[in-house]
């Protein structure tokens, strides 16, 4: 159950970083190329302006990559502790998983404490994938305004 749930995590922040691929990324790359090309067309330029004029129109995409690669870091830095070697999402389910023995030493039953694991874990996993819709507003934000 609990390896279910951290999936869905996971595909939750590969469809945000399609998305922003497909909606910002792919975008500014082709700004970054038709920019690059137009650089190429002036003859009068020398080699060096070329190089020059090439470096700045990949400034922008580079920025993007940087923005989003530092983003997705620090989510995962977010889901780890600094002081224990699991991630947070793992030492919740750990604590669903003491409540359900406590439960069973308890005297209740298997299928009951079996249904209260599944919801506590869920809960877990809900609470960490509210975080990225925000995660994912902050950066189409940033990378809109880098693409200014």
């Amino acid at each position: 159950m609990a390896e279910l749930q951290q999936l869905r995590v996971q595909e939750a922040v590969e469809s945000m970083v399609k998305s922003l691929e497909r909606e910002n990324i792919r975008k500014m790359q082709g700004l970054m190329f038709r920019c690059s090309a137009s650089c190429c067309e002036d003859s009068q330029a020398s080699m060096k302006q070329v190089h020059q004029c090439i470096e700045r129109c990949h400034v922008p995409l580079a920025q993007a990559q940087a923005l989003v690669t530092s983003e997705l870091e620090k989510f995962q830095l977010f889901l780890r502790s600094s002081f224990l070697p699991q991630d947070r999402l793992a030492r919740c389910t750990m604590h669903c998983n003491d409540k359900a023995k406590d439960s069973i030493d308890a005297g209740s039953k298997e299928l009951q404490v079996k249904q209260q694991l599944d919801s506590c874990v869920t809960k877990c996993v809900d609470d960490h994938m509210h975080l990225i819709p925000t995660m994912t507003k902050k950066m189409k934000e940033a990378l809109l305004s880098i693409g200014k």
